[in-house]
């Protein structure tokens, strides 16, 4: 029965896979827009950061959705494909689970950010106030 239920989802996410990379690219919405003064500077503080993702997490796609909104150049990374990636995420963030924001800091720790609210409010928070200085 186990066997019957694991490869019913897998066929599942085999179907819905396609739709959700579709619906990905259809619905994202246009970045905003920065001086280029001010976009150098956004470039230069998202050089820290990383995203940890799967590229059919719901979730995930719900991150990447609001970096293209934000108009941020993160790193995206693939913790379900590249196994190096994942032991990352696996011994930095003390487990596999997407989305992962890394938040590389020069005078510290890194940051690992779970949780697809609470990643989108940070990348709010650091971000946003940058389009208010740039307008």
């Amino acid at each position: 029965m186990r066997i019957l239920i694991r490869t019913f989802f897998r066929g599942l996410r085999l179907v819905l896979a396609p739709v959700m990379l579709v619906s990905e690219k259809l619905s994202t919405p246009q970045a905003v827009e920065r001086s280029p003064e001010a976009q150098a500077r956004v470039d230069e503080a998202c050089r820290n950061l990383a995203l940890y993702q799967f590229r059919t997490c719901p979730f995930c796609i719900r991150v990447r959705k609001e970096i293209a909104r934000l108009g941020l150049d993160i790193e995206l990374r693939d913790a379900q494909l590249d196994p190096d990636h994942r032991r990352a995420l696996a011994e930095g963030g003390g487990r596999v689970k997407v989305p992962c924001l890394k938040i590389a800091h020069d005078d510290g720790p890194d940051e690992w950010l779970y949780e697809s609210d609470e990643i989108n409010a940070w990348l709010h928070r650091r971000f946003a106030t940058a389009d208010a200085q740039a307008a």
